[in-house]
């Protein structure tokens, strides 16, 4: 079985991650047309809990696992290799069962804590019901995960990344055909519906837990023939090796428990606090499913950019903090905050211009949906940069301040989601814009204390990125102005999907080539990428000859 260098390793991870996404993307078309909004709402209850259990079950142990098999496995220790996975496997099995068991018990708790007081939509019976069956995964998903830290820490990535793309077609295919059948079919309850869709996170997990197994008993005995053993392996005891993968999946755990945590203050206190404030069921289910779930597929659009740089970033700015070269740090970090901001910027602004046909193409017309989605579009912006600076200070040995960040920010969060809807309503702004300027405001502050601290502590200056963000944003206001004045001839606000396709190329192509055409003018996309490659690019597309 192959080994794959690092670069071959991100290059076939990223392909995975891009694959997944879009898969991720496309299927919420039809899932929505099936399961409408409130059931989008019971979908959204149901996943926002478990991404928290599962990061308290699952998040770190694979990567901990794959950093111990790597090291063992450099050192020739394959004794002590294969006892790690063993025992990672067994506690891992043991948290998937104990926070099952606390799902399934506290299952009406968590539902009534999410509901409130809302009369009408959704019921606490039907929450309890798509709690309990998406908590099945927590059985399979960490006992497959670690089985992928096995062959990533053997430097084999094809198999992880075939395994992702497996599981989510198959939870795709059980969540669509599943939904479809059970309600058009069967004509069963929505509930029921639901309960089946959320149900593909645990067969996805299995498909792909089995191809996993399939793929290593056949290569088992290559793996070991192509290791390097030691002439002497000492003998590493079981309280050691577990130390060491606790170790290692400690600053992971907490990290991803902050970062679901975080995602979860909207599921937990949007619908009783709109209800406080006098909503009914239908708008107030309807916010929950935008800003919870259906609008987060969006804005995945934008962010993925930011996973893309991230991915690239990581190492080589590891590579300059490793040898101490403060000057390649700073301009590292400069290059992709200005990426960031010369990609997202215009993305994210152009999809809130945009926010109506786009809606229309995902989920069909619904102007709450799409008011909620215009604003919080522009946190593709705040998330991008957020996410990146985040994965950066960890990656510089910085965990207790990325750990601080991020519990500063759920802390701020879940105290200030409640009082800014409430200041929203009482000066006549929508409550449910609420949630999305407590985002806003949360991650912003959080970006600016990473850049001040990284500033004060590895001289990273940023004079070069403000100037740039300012021709960005001045560029965009242009972009947005010249198609402004079209929307007086031809309307964005539009109800049928076919026109809503049609009107969003026709205005993502005006606006394209509006940002490319002054952004090279105004020599911003040189200053990113740099003459030299420009200058490739634009011959290879024949806009300059050679």
């Amino acid at each position: 079985m192959k080994k794959n260098t690092f670069l071959e390793g991100a290059m076939i991870a990223t392909i995975g991650i891009i694959l997944c996404k879009i898969i991720g993307l496309v299927y919420v078309i039809p899932f929505y047309a099936i399961i409408g909004t409130q059931g989008g709402a019971l979908y959204s209850y149901a996943y926002s809990i478990y991404a928290i259990f599962l990061s308290l079950s699952n998040s770190g142990i694979p990567v901990a696992v794959s950093k111990v098999i790597s090291e063992y496995n450099t050192l020739g220790y394959v004794k002590a290799k294969e006892r790690a996975f063993q025992m990672a496997s067994i506690v891992i099995i043991g948290l998937g069962i104990f926070f099952f068991l606390v799902l399934v018990i506290f299952a009406p708790t968590i539902a009534s804590v999410i509901l409130g007081d809302i009369q009408g939509g959704n019921t606490l019976e039907g929450v309890t019901l798509v709690i309990r069956v998406v908590a099945t995964a927590l059985l399979i998903v960490p006992i497959e995960s670690v089985t992928q830290g096995y062959f990533q820490g053997h430097k084999i990535m094809v198999p992880p990344t075939m395994a992702n793309v497996i599981e989510q077609l198959v939870r795709v295919i059980v969540i669509v055909a599943g939904s479809f059948v059970a309600l058009q079919v069967f004509h069963l309850s929505l509930e029921t519906a639901v309960g089946i869709a959320v149900f593909g996170a645990t067969i996805g997990c299995l498909v792909a837990y089995f191809y996993l197994l399939r793929v290593l008993k056949k290569n088992k005995k290559k793996i070991e023939e192509t290791a390097l053993v030691a002439s002497h392996e000492p003998r590493i005891s079981r309280k050691t090796i577990l130390k060491k993968i606790i170790y290692y999946a400690l600053p992971f755990v907490m990290i991803d428990v902050m970062n679901s945590a975080y995602g979860m203050v909207d599921t937990l206190t949007v619908v009783s606090g709109l209800t406080d404030l006098g909503y009914d069921a239908v708008t107030t289910e309807t916010a929950i499913g935008v800003i919870a779930t259906w609008a987060t597929k969006l804005n995945m659009i934008v962010a993925s950019i930011a996973l893309g740089i991230t991915v690239s970033l990581i190492p080589n700015i590891a590579s300059s903090y490793v040898k101490k070269n403060w000057k390649g740090v700073s301009r590292k970090m400069n290059q992709a905050l200005q990426a960031l901001s010369l990609t997202t910027i215009p993305m994210a602004f152009g999809l809130s211009f945009l926010a109506a046909p786009v809606w229309v193409i995902f989920y069909g017309y619904n102007a709450l949906s799409i008011d909620i989605f215009r604003l919080y579009i522009l946190q593709a912006i705040t998330f991008s940069f957020y996410t990146t600076l985040v994965n950066l200070i960890q990656t510089m040995n910085r965990t207790k301040l990325g750990m601080g960040i991020l519990g500063g920010s759920f802390i701020a969060k879940y105290l200030l989601n409640v009082p800014i809807m409430k200041l929203c309503y009482s000066i006549g702004i929508p409550a449910y814009y609420g949630p999305i300027f407590t985002t806003l405001l949360t991650q912003s502050v959080s970006v600016l204390l990473i850049l001040i601290i990284m500033r004060k502590d590895y001289q990273v200056a940023y004079r070069k990125t403000i100037v740039l963000t300012i021709k960005v944003l001045l560029i965009t206001g242009v972009m947005l102005g010249i198609l402004s004045i079209m929307n007086l001839f031809i309307p964005v606000v539009v109800q049928s999907r076919w026109m809503a396709i049609l009107i969003t190329i026709l205005y993502a192509g005006v606006g394209a080539i509006i940002y490319c055409v002054l952004g090279y003018r105004h020599h911003v996309f040189q200053e990113v990428f740099g003459n030299d490659i420009l200058e490739r690019i634009l011959r290879k597309i024949h806009l300059k000859k050679a």
